[in-house]
């Protein structure tokens, strides 16, 4: 699986429930958030005043090394 910036939140905890951790740490704290579950990381990102290329290497890394 590879993330891109128009990766929809909620189908990626589908997928991998660690993702969450990774948001958080990256300081995106509304996951758990209805509405967030419908949102691409762009979206939420622009919200939240954050680079979505970080948070997109970010989730990419964790993806390939497992490491948070």
């Amino acid at each position: 699986m590879k993330v891109t910036k128009d990766s929809v939140i909620g189908e990626l905890l589908a997928q991998d429930m660690q993702i969450a951790a990774v948001l958080m740490n990256s300081g995106m704290h509304c996951v758990g958030c209805p509405a967030s579950q419908m949102e691409s990381l762009e979206e939420a990102c622009m919200v939240h005043g954050m680079d979505v290329t970080e948070v997109v290497d970010s989730i990419n890394n964790y993806l390939e090394t497992g490491n948070i």
